[in-house]
C-alpha cells in the first residue's frame, strides 16, 4: 500500500477542520416554557441572538430567566443581542431584570410606553427599565422596521397599534375570511404588542405577541399583507381573544407552536380555529392544557411539559376557566425541570421540530 503523500493529508485534516468549525447552516428557534408567559429565543447560523419576551414577574422571574439561560446554553450562546418585549404585561416583561443581571442585552426594544395602567409594569418603566437601557441600544419599533439578525430578514408588522401598510413581498391578495369575521373584546396593552416577521430563505415563520382579533383585522383584511407562513409561533398562549380565523386560516400554516400554560390558553374556540385551518400539519404545545381536555388536545408526543401531579384519569371534556380575580385558584405550576420546543429551519424551507422531554421530532 502506497503512504498518502503529505500534501494531500494535511488537505484533508483542514478539510475536516474547516467542516467541523463550519457553523450550523439552520436558524433555531427555541419557544421556552415560562408557564403560559412568553419567551422565544431564535439564533442565526452565526450565533446571532433576538429573544421574544422573558417570561414572568415575581418569585416566577427567577426561574423564568433560568429557564432562558438555560435555552441559551444549548444554542451556544452567551449575549441577547436584541431583546423584544412585545407590550407591558408581566408574563412579558417580568424575568427581565433578573435576566440581564446574569448576561449581556446589546439593545432593547419594545412598542413604547404603556398604554394600560398598573402599579407593576409603570413602576418597572419608571425605576428599572431606563437602567437597563441606559447601557445598551434602546429602539421604539415601527411597522416596517428591519430587526437585524445575521442571514435572516426580521420585519415588524405591528407596533403601538399600528400595522404595515404595504404587503409583505409576495403577499397582498384579498383575504376570503374577511367577510365571516366577528369583532371581539380585549384591554388596552394587548394591541400594542410589537409582532414580526422572519424570513430564512424560503421559511417563513410570524410571532405577534398577544395581539387581539380586532388587530389581526387589522392586519389582514381587506388583503391579507403577510401572506402564508410555516410556523405560526405563539398564538397569545391559546387565548380566544386572539386566533381568529381571518389571521389563522389566511396565514395557512404548516405547524403551530401554542406557548399556553397548564390551564391558560388552549381554548377550545382556539383549538376549533387551529385545528381547521388549511394545511396545517401539527399543532405542538408548550403544556398539557385543562382547558383542552381529551376532546382538543394533541397527542402528547407534541406537548414540551405536562402536569406534575398526574390526576388518575385525564378528562375527555375540557374545564371551564376559573373566574377571575383574587378568590381563583392557583393555577398549577411545575418547578422541577421545564422543556422547550426547537424548531431547526433550514434555506431551502424544510424545518424540524423536536420537542426536547422525549427527544421526539419531526422534519417538514
Amino acid at each position: 500500500m502506497r503512504p498518502m503523500p503529505f500534501v494531500f493529508l494535511i488537505s484533508a485534516l483542514a478539510a475536516g477542520l474547516t467542516a467541523q468549525s463550519r457553523p450550523p447552516a439552520t436558524l433555531d428557534v427555541y419557544v421556552i416554557d415560562v408557564e403560559g408567559g412568553n419567551a422565544t429565543l431564535f439564533v442565526s447560523p452565526s450565533r446571532e441572538s433576538l429573544l421574544i419576551d422573558t417570561g414572568n414577574a415575581g418569585a416566577a422571574a427567577v426561574r423564568d430567566a433560568g429557564r432562558i439561560v438555560d435555552a441559551m446554553k444549548d444554542a451556544g450562546l452567551r449575549k441577547i443581542d436584541r431583546l423584544i418585549t412585545t407590550h407591558w404585561h408581566g408574563d412579558h416583561f417580568g424575568g427581565m431584570a433578573e435576566l440581564a443581571s446574569r448576561v449581556s442585552i446589546g439593545e432593547f426594544i419594545d412598542h413604547g410606553p404603556n398604554v394600560q395602567p398598573g402599579e407593576a409594569a409603570d413602576s418597572f418603566l419608571r425605576e428599572i427599565y431606563p437602567r437597563l437601557t441606559s447601557q445598551a441600544r434602546h429602539t421604539v419599533a415601527k411597522p416596517g422596521d428591519r430587526i437585524p439578525l445575521a442571514g435572516a430578514e426580521v420585519r415588524v408588522v405591528t407596533s403601538a397599534g399600528e400595522t404595515v401598510k404595504t404587503p409583505l413581498t409576495g403577499a397582498g391578495k384579498p383575504n376570503p375570511y374577511c367577510a365571516d369575521f366577528k369583532a371581539g373584546e380585549n384591554n388596552a396593552e394587548d394591541p400594542q404588542s410589537v409582532g414580526i416577521h422572519v424570513a430564512f430563505g424560503k421559511f417563513r415563520t410570524i410571532h405577534l405577541g398577544d395581539l387581539t382579533r380586532n388587530k389581526e383585522f387589522e392586519l389582514m383584511c381587506p388583503n391579507n399583507r403577510i401572506g402564508a407562513v410555516d410556523v405560526l409561533l405563539g398564538l397569545h398562549h391559546g387565548q380566544a381573544s386572539s386566533n381568529s380565523e381571518v389571521l389563522v386560516h389566511a396565514l395557512r400554516p404548516r405547524v403551530a407552536i401554542m406557548n399556553n400554560g397548564t390551564r391558560k390558553g388552549g381554548e377550545p374556540d382556539v383549538m376549533k380555529s387551529v385545528h381547521s385551518s388549511p394545511g396545517l400539519e401539527d399543532l405542538w404545545q408548550i403544556h398539557f392544557s385543562l382547558l383542552s381536555g381529551q376532546e382538543y388536545t394533541v397527542p402528547g408526543m407534541f406537548i414540551a411539559n405536562t402536569i406534575d401531579d398526574q390526576p388518575a384519569a385525564m378528562p375527555v371534556s375540557p374545564i371551564p376557566p376559573p373566574r377571575p380575580g383574587s378568590g381563583s385558584p392557583a393555577a398549577p405550576v411545575h418547578n422541577g425541570a421545564a422543556h422547550w420546543i426547537k424548531i431547526s429551519a433550514r434555506r431551502d424551507g424544510s424545518f424540524t421540530v423536536t420537542n426536547s422531554r422525549n427527544g421526539f421530532s419531526k422534519t417538514y
